[in-house]
């Protein structure tokens, strides 16, 4: 069974070890935190592009709901900060690092397509249950010396199809 907190990438695997940290710990504790700073510089901000797949198959109903960063920051910020107003009988953070999984990175020169996967959920202390299931595709590539994202197609069904 995997550790949800070690990452799967070994030192050595620089590239893909770097990846891991910034689209895992990193972002679950910025957003925990509701902290953009936190993730700010993990961006490329020119050029960036993130389509809403809004759990839909088709692609004819993916939407362009983030044509620039600003406008991605700014519904990360709101999803943060209704996150962080709710009540949750167990741990966010293990609760999130437990549904995550990214064990795909494809590298090809100085970009790489990263897979990432939620499977699981959150039990809030009124019972219910907050559940995670979508994946992301990112859009990384190397820029002003470290890894960064530039875009992403997100809110996929997980799995597709």
């Amino acid at each position: 069974m995997r550790d949800p907190f070690q990452n799967p990438f070994p030192a050595s695997d620089s590239v893909r070890h770097a990846i891991w940290e910034m689209l895992v710990p990193r972002d679950i504790d910025a957003f925990l935190a509701a902290d953009w700073s936190m993730v700010a510089g993990d961006f490329v901000e020119d050029g960036f592009i993130g389509i809403d797949g809004r759990h839909e198959t088709s692609p004819d109903q993916w939407r362009l709901t983030f044509p620039t960063l600003s406008a991605y920051r700014d519904e990360w910020l709101r999803q943060a900060r209704e996150f962080a107003s709710q009540s949750f009988a167990e741990d966010p953070r293990n609760a999130i690092f437990t549904a995550t999984t990214l064990e795909d990175i494809e590298i090809a020169g100085e970009t790489a397509l990263v897979r990432k996967k939620f499977d699981g959920g959150l039990t809030k202390t009124d019972g219910s249950r907050d559940v995670m299931l979508w994946q992301t595709l990112y859009y990384c590539r190397l820029h002003a010396g470290r890894w960064k994202i530039s875009g992403f197609t997100g809110y996929l069904p997980n799995p597709m199809g």
